[in-house]
């Protein structure tokens, strides 16, 4: 059975309906934590359960891997999902954060799509396709010198306790740089390297679900996706994405 991306945008821009119902009502919902500064909210939670459902509806012949659900049934072949990445901005009420949803099949990822609802942005791709935001195709920035460069990155809750938490990595890089962002949501972040807003972003210590989808889109909109020493793959404990212009640069700062 083929994947038909008017079928999944459809389930996936209802699943942003249903975050955006939440959202609009921040006042009303439960916010709870998994672990300590890792939120998690009903809207988290019913996203996901609507996703689950619904993918295994159209897709009986995939698996499920969600970060508030866990792995089901087949592994080998498998829809990874992170209901809404940058649950803590969401709680705040803020615009970045998004809907991350990838079909992984044998290792590969072959169709990635994350949906900000609060901002209306699609963003989607497939393995050897391009990459879309809003049904316009998009591609990496042509910045290739870091001086002149805005780099994305992020701080994330459970990193804070590590040794080695990005602090004097960040320290690092922004002195050789022009532009600093931290929008909340590595799924975002990806995306933004794709659509040439930002011209690279890295962070350490994340999950697949954090990235798969938005990897792949950058991947395909011209990316490099490598590890901190250049390692190509998606490697969601090292991930840095370049325009691939200002890899070479970077790379020493890692």
């Amino acid at each position: 059975m083929s994947i038909s991306p008017v079928i999944l945008e459809n389930i996936i821009r209802e699943a942003g309906s249903i975050a955006l119902g939440y959202f609009k009502n921040l006042d009303t919902i439960e916010v709870s934590k998994k672990k300590p500064r890792d939120f998690v909210t009903e809207a988290d939670i019913a996203v996901e359960k609507y996703l689950k459902n619904a993918l295994a509806h159209e897709y009986p012949q995939f698996g499920f891997w969600g970060e508030e659900s866990g792995q089901s049934a087949n592994q080998e072949s498998r829809w990874i999902v992170d209901p809404i990445d940058g649950t803590h901005s969401f709680s705040k009420g803020q615009y970045f954060w998004g809907i991350s949803v990838a079909l992984e099949i044998n290792q590969e990822l072959i169709f990635g799509v994350v949906y900000a609802p609060a901002l209306d942005d699609y963003y989607c791709a497939e393995k050897g396709k391009g990459a879309w935001k809003n049904a316009r195709s998009i591609k990496v920035s042509s910045e290739d010198n870091l001086d002149d460069a805005m780099i994305a990155t992020g701080f994330a809750c459970l990193r804070s306790y590590l040794e080695e938490n990005n602090l004097e990595r960040f320290c690092r890089i922004a002195q050789k740089t022009t532009g600093h962002r931290r929008f909340g949501s590595a799924a975002i972040d990806l995306c933004l390297v794709a659509d040439g807003q930002v011209d690279a972003f890295w962070e350490q210590e994340l999950n697949l679900y954090d990235v798969a989808a938005g990897a792949l889109i950058a991947a395909e909109a011209g990316a490099t996706v490598t590890d901190f020493k250049g390692n190509p793959g998606i490697f969601p404990k090292q991930i840095l994405v370049t325009n691939g212009k200002i890899l070479g640069q970077l790379l020493p700062l890692m």
